[in-house]
């Protein structure tokens, strides 16, 4: 059955002093794809900016530039999408390809391999960590179905690291999770992506949401829920479209109906849901993010 979601991310800055320009980057825009149709989508952005864009960046993301020359203490950046979900479905012959055969580089027969192999290489946030490369090895046993491997990959990640939001701060490296083995999703997707890569495997990081489901007997919070990061491993699909396998190793689980793919790249720092430079004479600054993934039927 198709989910129809509502999802609202605001993110709003307030500074002590006026900011006389602002350059900002928004990945808030979902995308299309087979599982996944947009319906309606919007950004808000007060104070109104005196420049703004839309372009697709190189992975095929939506992206919205803009630029406000306003003074303002408070700039807020709204985003709001209704989109319809499926279950995403996979070609049982791209799951059952053994790991060593899913390697892009190695595969100029199948369609569309060589796309993949920027997303084989070490990225500013995902290096090639050797002990993230031994921790992955374990699944990777010789002909192992890269669909088992990576699945059991993911139930590892999320046994062995406590997921503890005060483990670890966004620019906490590979090297940091390891130590604690402790984090959030962007540390266990950064974690599975280097181990992966690693080995030759092509792996996207992904961007986008959850919608939660509350306790039994409450009613949901509105702009309780939060973005949320997984990954998507590259399936060797022979003779159809080009797949990728998402996992998400926070909740032990493929990204199913309940997941709302925003953006993808090589690592967080590609695809970060609003980034920018300011100029002025500030000396301190808050960030506040509200978002709400509220199901409305289909």
């Amino acid at each position: 059955m198709t989910m129809r979601y509502r999802v609202t991310h605001r993110t709003t800055y307030s500074y002590d002093a006026d900011v006389t320009d602002s350059f900002g980057i928004a990945y808030l825009a979902p995308r299309e794809l087979p599982w996944q149709q947009v319906v309606e989508h919007d950004i808000a952005i007060r104070p109104e900016p005196s420049d703004r864009s839309v372009d697709v960046d190189y992975y095929g993301n939506g992206v919205t530039y803009f630029q406000v020359t306003e003074p303002h203490r408070v700039l807020e950046v709204e985003g709001q999408t209704t989109v319809d979900v499926d279950v995403p479905h996979y070609d049982e012959a791209g799951l059952a390809a053994p790991w060593e055969r899913a390697r892009p580089a190695d595969r100029p027969d199948v369609e569309g391999a060589w796309r993949a192999v920027d997303l084989t290489m070490a990225s500013p946030l995902v290096v090639n960590h050797r002990g993230a490369a031994d921790y992955v090895a374990a699944s990777l046993i010789p002909g192992r179905p890269v669909g088992e491997a990576v699945t059991d990959l993911m139930h590892r990640v999320h046994t062995d690291f406590a997921y503890d939001k005060t483990a670890t701060t966004v620019t906490s490296t590979i090297d940091d999770v390891m130590r604690e083995r402790a984090g959030v999703c962007q540390d266990f997707a950064h974690l599975m992506l280097s181990g992966l890569r690693s080995h030759g495997l092509a792996v996207r990081y992904v961007s986008g949401y959850l919608a939660t489901t509350p306790p039994p007997g409450k009613e949901r919070v509105v702009g309780a829920d939060a973005t949320h990061a997984w990954i998507a491993a590259w399936l060797p699909n022979e003779e159809g479209p080009e797949q990728w396998l998402a996992i998400d190793p926070t909740n032990d689980q493929w990204a199913n109906d309940r997941y709302v793919t925003v953006a993808w790249g090589r690592d967080y720092g590609d695809v970060p849901p609003v980034k920018g430079v300011i100029f002025t004479e500030a000396t301190s600054s808050e960030l506040h993010v509200s978002v709400d993934v509220a199901p409305l039927g289909s």
